[in-house]
């Protein structure tokens, strides 16, 4: 008898072996990073038209006029963090959920915060149907951070500054990194990564990046 199955089966863990080979092909070598990658399936967090393309490696829209960022650029902005199990994450810009889903298999606890009312809320959804039980998610206004849950171990901003805001470094730990697009435009943007020292801040610059920017207030949406 025919397995009709198998097919299926076959595709899915074609595709699966396909979507890691790109992330470590983009320079993705963290054992951790690609174990999560792989845990978190892209395909839950993109709807409607471009379901199909989730597990390319490519940015793609989703609701409130933001985007998805292509998975390479979350792995290796992930990467930059080098988080370890005990650490507590800020992310600035929710968007789908899925960069805060990442982190939540590698840091102990992830604040998450959108001005997005509406993605806030689809993706409070999503960690619970995922059992992502270390993730606070919320509305706010993330150029100012979470100064209530501070300081940080880790910040990743996933919305493009053109300077890194001034209350992000300053909820940073010493001895804590962030990862932080910054640019002034849409067309020149270089992801920066921040270490905190006891001195003062030291910066790296890693790649080119095109991210949406960085809005202050609360969106009515």
């Amino acid at each position: 008898m025919m397995d009709h199955g198998t097919p299926e089966n076959e595709s899915a863990a074609e595709r699966k072996m396909r979507f890691l080979f790109a992330l470590r092909s983009k320079g993705v070598t963290d054992a951790r990073v690609l174990s999560a990658m792989e845990r978190v399936d892209r395909g839950q967090f993109v709807r409607g038209l471009f379901a199909e393309r989730a597990y390319e490696d490519m940015p793609l829209p989703i609701a409130c006029g933001q985007t998805i960022s292509q998975p390479s650029v979350v792995a290796l902005m992930t990467q930059a963090l080098n988080i370890s199990p005990r650490d507590t994450v800020l992310e600035v810009g929710t968007g789908s959920g899925y960069q805060a889903a990442i982190l939540a298999h590698l840091a102990r606890r992830v604040y998450t915060v959108d001005r997005h009312r509406r993605l806030v809320r689809e993706a409070q959804e999503l960690f619970r149907d995922l059992g992502l039980v270390n993730i606070v998610a919320m509305t706010a206004d993330g150029s100012y951070g979470l100064p209530d849950q501070a300081p940080f171990d880790r910040i990743i901003v996933t919305a493009a500054a053109e300077d890194p805001p001034g209350p992000l470094l300053a909820q940073l730990k010493t001895g804590g990194i962030m990862v932080v697009p910054v640019g002034q435009s849409d067309t020149v943007q270089h992801l920066i990564k921040v270490t905190r020292l006891e001195s003062g801040y030291d910066y790296e610059e890693l790649r080119p990046v095109r991210f949406v920017p960085l809005v202050e207030g609360i969106s009515a949406d």
